[in-house]
């Protein structure tokens, strides 16, 4: 079964974004903990995870469906030795919301080494980063996203998360989140169905699919290889209908999160109808 849902808001509270979820047709979603742009956000209050555990259970929503999200200042490969420590703390605060909302998975951008220091040894401190951090805490999986590879971000070839994840003590609690457009960016063709096959392939190889824990849908509006981040609605984009049925028919991508970041929230519920359509 395929679990569509999107990156609802919480702004309002935690506990609101089941509701918001719900109130779009959506089967699973993502949500921020914390405010995105800050280091320290407010502790989530007893009353409000609680909140947020009963309205998931009212509305149907298991924590194998939800994709928490974490800031996007978080640089767990920082070359700076301050920003890699806050970093790490900011991590560690993240994994431990999830835990306090009895979630059992965190989205993350791996980090980027600032052309400061070599590729490798970056992604050393992000494995780094991720064992301290789960050394100190329990039940979450620390979800690895693919990037498009902008400017000195990391984790755009399959090859350096597999990177990633070797370095991780504990492999239970490591998984991957691949986002469409992130991927077709960096450079993995999947509109016709030899390149999808072979791209999937490729991903089974080098990383493997027992990672896979979660996938972001979301069209391009760059093209193939030119490594920048832009997304666009679906159907709207460099990826084609036929990629979007084969992707909705394909087993491999069943029981996981699938969740839309496209950037108009005002048309998630349409382009949740139109994937769960394409489904023979």
């Amino acid at each position: 079964m395929k679990y569509i849902g999107a990156h609802v808001s919480s702004d309002q509270g935690v506990s609101r974004a089941p509701v918001n979820a719900y109130r779009i047709g959506a089967k699973s979603f993502s949500l921020f903990t914390r405010n995105p742009s800050r280091w320290t956000s407010k502790v989530i209050s007893e009353s409000e995870a609680e909140a947020f555990k009963a309205n998931c259970m009212k509305y149907g929503y298991t924590p194998e469906v939800i994709l928490p999200h974490d800031s996007f200042l978080i640089n767990l490969g920082s070359p700076d030795a301050e920003k890699l420590v806050k970093s790490r703390e900011a991590f560690l605060d993240e994994v431990r919301r999830c835990e306090q909302l009895g979630l059992t998975m965190l989205n993350f951008h791996p980090g980027s080494h600032l052309r400061e220091i070599e590729t490798d040894a970056c992604l050393d401190l992000i494995a780094d980063s991720l064992n301290i951090v789960l050394e100190k805490t329990s039940g979450v999986k620390a979800v690895i996203e693919n990037t498009a590879g902008q400017g000195s971000n990391l984790g755009y070839t399959f090859e350096q998360i597999a990177h990633i994840i070797d370095k991780v003590d504990d492999k239970s609690r490591v998984g991957v989140c691949i986002d469409t457009c992130h991927a077709y960016t960096a450079g993995y063709d999947m509109v016709e169905e030899e390149a999808y096959n072979n791209t999937w392939s490729d991903f089974e190889r080098i990383i493997g699919f027992k990672y896979l824990a979660g996938m972001h849908l979301n069209d391009t509006r760059r093209a193939l290889g030119s490594r920048i981040d832009r997304h666009a609605p679906l159907f709207t984009g460099y990826l084609n209908e036929d990629f979007w049925r084969r992707l909705m028919n394909d087993p491999r991508f069943d029981g996981i999160p699938l969740i839309l970041e496209t950037p108009s929230e005002e048309i998630w519920a349409r382009e949740i109808k139109q994937l769960y359509a394409l489904i023979k």
